[in-house]
């Protein structure tokens, strides 16, 4: 296993100067529920920074409140979820699951996020998917599809391994360090794994790098929905790896920039806020 190298950051796909709008990223957001409103609109607002356009469908109180805020998403399409499938073809990537409601029965529409997860991955297997939030706790490892970059925190993961049917694939993961851990999952099931954390570790079953940094401030609600929109735009123009790793070492660096300037106190929108004086800082080095 490794350390991250910042030069990598040059990798990433840069808006070419003569280029048109939809030609730099377009992500679709499935997220969001009455009673989590506000989990997707974080991944919105960071992932309208960066890519040409997203389109947005939640339960209709969100789709609302993102109508009122058009000076702040002016490239983006509110749409419902009965619409959901009209864009996912266009769409470079799709991020499910931020802010999706985590048990059956709370109120997000027509279908239980496992049930609408699981239909959608399995009708559209080689779309770019970033999977997290209710989608990540409501999925089954066994239908994952090999372009998803997988975002679980700690307990998800465990969660993840609990469903596992190979008996004897568990029994191998429970005698492995968490970066082996983390590196036979994503190597089974063909995806990205970022597991979160004070050092989070990334591996795409080959390669597992881990990624240091950040600080308390971001223990707050919302800030794994920001690093999921981050990573789910930079996926629509690069591979999962390379936006997997970038999106972690970028997301952890503006959580820092901000510790320089107020300490702890910062929230979810500060961090999305912060996020695009980060990429210019590596990206222009």
């Amino acid at each position: 296993m490794e350390n991250f190298d910042p030069e990598k950051l040059k990798k990433l796909y840069i808006p070419p100067p003569n280029s048109h709008k939809g030609q730099n990223g377009k992500l679709l957001i499935i997220g969001g529920s009455q009673l989590f409103h506000a989990a997707s609109l974080w991944s919105l607002t960071v992932a309208s920074k960066i890519v040409d356009m997203v389109f947005y469908s939640s339960v209709p109180v969100n789709n609302e409140l993102v109508k009122e805020a058009k000076k702040e998403f002016r490239n983006g399409i509110v749409i419902p979820r009965s619409k959901i499938e009209d864009y996912i073809n266009e769409a470079d990537c799709i991020l499910i699951g931020p802010g999706l409601p985590r048990k059956e029965g709370e109120e997000m529409g027509d279908d239980d996020t496992g049930t609408l997860t699981t239909q959608l991955l399995r009708k559209y297997p080689k779309k770019k998917w970033v999977i997290d939030g209710g989608s990540l706790q409501a999925v089954q490892p066994e239908i994952i599809t090999s372009n998803s970059i997988l975002t679980p925190h700690r307990k998800e993961f465990e969660l993840l391994k609990l469903k596992i049917k190979n008996e004897k694939l568990k029994m191998k993961m429970q005698n492995l360090k968490l970066e082996e851990q983390v590196q036979v999952f994503a190597k089974e099931f063909n995806c990205v794994i970022l597991l979160k954390g004070r050092v989070d570790i990334v591996s795409d079953g080959s390669k597992t790098i881990e990624i240091e940094g950040g600080n308390a401030g971001m223990t707050k609600g919302g800030t794994g929905d920001v690093l999921a929109g981050l990573v789910a735009a930079l996926y629509c123009k690069n591979d999962a790896f390379l936006s997997a790793v970038a999106g972690s070492f970028i997301n952890k660096k503006a959580g820092e920039s901000l510790f320089k300037k107020v300490g702890y106190y910062f929230n979810a929108s500060n961090l999305a806020n912060e996020i695009p004086k980060v990429m210019k800082e590596f990206l222009s080095q």
